[in-house]
């Protein structure tokens, strides 16, 4: 085995490492949105995003960068948080072709229901994840990320 494939390897194994603690974090925020407020992570996520917007609303487009989703899986998810009534979409007056997602009041008070838990969730996976030899470090590096601005 070669230095240049040491280096695949190495990259492979951190490439697995930061799965393991995503999928860490996920399957604990997954229970705890579900059981709590009837939210999927990735639903938690788009209401998140565009409770961050100035004007709260985001192209269609935007919202599945930010959720990590395809346009397809994008609208199916849209509709179903529209039809609970938690966002709404909304045409632009300067591109027929663009449509926007917003947040609806309900999704707002949701979210905000549901915020302190994701936070509490997401803090003992990280404090799981750090007494783990191997997702340590990682921890560490998140905590010492700046803040976002």
């Amino acid at each position: 085995m070669g230095i240049a494939d040491d280096a695949v390897e190495i990259r492979a194994q951190g490439w697995r490492t930061l799965a393991a603690l995503h999928g860490l974090i996920e399957a604990s925020l997954e229970r705890a949105l579900q059981a709590g407020h009837e939210l999927s992570v990735v639903e938690y996520t788009v209401l998140d995003a565009l409770s961050r917007q100035h004007g709260w609303h985001m192209r269609m487009s935007q919202l599945a960068r930010a959720a990590a989703l395809s346009g397809s899986a994008t609208t199916r998810l849209v509709t179903r948080l529209e039809q609970r009534g938690l966002l709404t979409r909304i045409l632009c007056a300067d591109d027929r072709r663009g449509i926007y997602t917003e947040l609806t009041p309900a999704g707002s008070e949701l979210l905000g229901r549901a915020r302190p838990t994701h936070d509490r969730v997401l803090g003992d996976a990280l404090a799981e994840a750090e007494a783990t030899p191997e997702l340590a470090p990682l921890v560490d590096a998140l905590h010492r990320l700046p803040a976002a601005r």
